[in-house]
């Protein structure tokens, strides 16, 4: 499939400066992670690895057609599962999802060895696999304003994924960790630029300008290119191993908790609109 084809993702390169920006095009469901996303996104990451002329991503969330307010914005609102979807699809793209891998082992590991830098501009909420694929894979994170997270994984009788289990509390510690994870409650763009989990909150309409004018700083001929791609490569290997634990661990739980009591009774609470009865079981 080549990439002017894809329809959940949008691909845009810059000839100029070789900055691919990979839009995630499911505005009807807050850019969801959907399987035409699930199959689309990791071909998006492959056709930057194997471009030499493309430099670097900057990672957004489609805005919704007709919409001005950007309070409405989505980056990612996490997994969703659509049966329909994936009966749609070709074989060649049934053929690439895995509803084993529910961590999404392999996107994380075909981002956590790009080393051209994947930079995140994230335009509105971020929840589940929206904020834990930034935390996961991006070198850098700029967020809107009007951005927000939550892992609600907990919540729903599950567990975090993406080698969050690992990754977040060295980046904001244990106890913030647990926190955020056991509670799964919203996190504000200030919030998540105090816990360092974002790196700058920008008003709205400057965000993506502000993710292009940072990117291009890393790239030629402003950035000394190979510089930063070795720095990223001499910060990710040594870590590469432990990521890789921590998703087979994420991908073991997951399955467990997937085939939960809990989970059942989450999903029905949802559905039921009430509070969860959850049993431990």
């Amino acid at each position: 499939m080549d990439v002017k084809d894809f329809k959940s993702v949008v691909y845009e390169k810059d000839d100029e400066t070789g900055i691919v920006t990979v839009t995630i095009n499911r505005p009807d469901v807050k850019n969801a992670l959907t399987p035409g996303v699930l199959v689309e996104l990791p071909r998006a990451i492959d056709a930057v690895a194997q471009d030499e002329t493309a430099t670097a991503i900057i990672i957004t969330g489609a805005k919704p057609e007709g919409e001005s307010d950007p309070e409405k914005e989505a980056f990612c609102s996490g997994g969703y599962f659509n049966l329909a979807e994936v009966e749609s699809m070709s074989q060649e793209m049934k053929d690439e999802l895995d509803f084993t891998d529910i961590a999404q082992k392999r996107l994380c590991l075909k981002l956590w060895n790009l080393y051209k830098p994947v930079i995140v501009a994230m335009n509105g909420l971020a929840i589940g696999g929206g904020i834990t694929i930034p935390i996961a894979c991006a070198d850098l994170i700029y967020a809107s304003e009007y951005a927000w997270a939550r892992l609600p994984f907990i919540k729903l009788g599950i567990i975090p994924e993406l080698a969050s289990s690992y990754l977040l509390p060295r980046l904001i510690g244990m106890q913030q960790t647990k926190e955020i994870m056991f509670f799964g409650e919203d996190i504000p763009a200030k919030k998540l630029e105090a816990l360092g989990i974002v790196n700058k909150v920008l008003p709205h309409e400057e965000l993506i300008p502000y993710a292009k004018e940072m990117t291009l700083k890393l790239v030629p001929p402003a950035g000394a290119y190979m510089a930063v791609r070795l720095t990223k490569e001499v910060l990710h290997k040594p870590l590469i191993e432990a990521v890789t634990k921590a998703l087979d661990l994420e991908n073991e739980a997951l399955l467990k908790t997937f085939s939960s009591k809990d989970f059942v009774e989450s999903m029905a609470s949802r559905a039921e609109k009430r509070a969860p009865v959850f049993k431990g079981e």
